[in-house]
C-alpha cells in the first residue's frame, strides 16, 4: 500500500489517497490475510497463541456460565411459583381442619353417624409424676 497511485497509463500520477481509500484498502488487506493464513503465520500471533487460546477458554467459559445461570433462574422461579401454590393450599386445608374440629361439628357428626358417645360435663384433670 502506497500513498501514491497511478490512475490510468496514460494520466498524471495522483499526489494523494485519500483516507477513506486507505482505511478501505487496510480493510481488504486485513481481510486477504485473515482468509489465506498469512496472520497465523505472523510472529506476533505465533508467540502469543498460547494467551489467544486462554482468552478463547475464558469466553467459552463465560457463555456457558451464562447459560446455566439463566437455566437456574428459570427453575427458581418455577419452584417460588410452586411455593405459594403449595402455601394457599396449606392455608386452605388448615381452615378446613379448624372448621371440621369445632366443638359444634364434632358433636353434630357424632350425632348424625348414630355413636352413643356423651360430652364429658367434667373438665380434664391434668396428672402430675413426682
Amino acid at each position: 500500500m502506497s500513498l501514491f497511485r497511478k490512475k490510468k497509463e496514460n494520466e498524471k500520477y495522483e499526489d494523494f489517497v485519500s483516507p477513506r481509500q486507505e482505511k478501505r484498502e487496510a480493510f481488504e488487506e486485513s481481510v486477504k490475510e485473515l482468509l489465506d493464513g498469512r496472520i497465523l503465520a505472523d510472529n506476533v500471533i505465533r508467540k502469543n497463541i498460547g494467551f489467544i487460546l486462554f482468552l478463547t477458554l475464558i469466553g467459552i467459559l463465560y457463555i456457558a456460565n451464562g447459560y446455566h445461570m439463566e437455566k437456574l433462574h428459570v427453575r427458581k422461579v418455577e419452584m417460588e411459583r410452586k411455593l405459594v401454590e403449595m402455601r394457599f393450599e396449606s392455608i386452605t386445608r388448615a381452615s378446613e381442619l379448624m372448621k371440621i374440629s369445632s366443638l359444634s361439628n364434632v358433636l353434630r357428626r357424632v350425632h348424625d353417624s348414630g355413636l352413643a358417645l356423651e360430652e364429658s360435663k367434667e373438665p380434664p384433670v391434668k396428672i402430675y409424676r413426682k
